[in-house]
């Protein structure tokens, strides 16, 4: 039986969701740790420096695996969404 309608990929959406899922995991890490995940990831998102994110749970590795500006663009759009 063929489908009758076409399902539309979205790669923006797909990347998004990614994206959240790493920062999700980075803040938990970070926590997990004892430091202020908050602190930790503005610093990293505005200088680059991938010493403000624990390597504990591989966090540093993932979160240097997104685009700083996507995870930027992602929070602007939830805290849009949530006003």
């Amino acid at each position: 039986m063929a489908q009758e309608n076409t399902t539309l990929f979205n790669f923006e959406e797909m990347d998004a969701a990614e994206t959240r899922k790493t920062l999700d995991e980075v803040y938990n890490a970070l926590e997990e740790r004892g430091y202020n995940p908050v602190n930790q990831i503005v610093g990293y998102l505005i200088s680059g420096d991938p010493g403000y994110i624990s390597s504990y749970k591989n966090a540093r590795s993932k979160i240097q695996e997104v685009d700083r500006a996507k995870v930027v663009e992602i929070l602007l759009q939830e805290f849009r969404k949530n006003k």
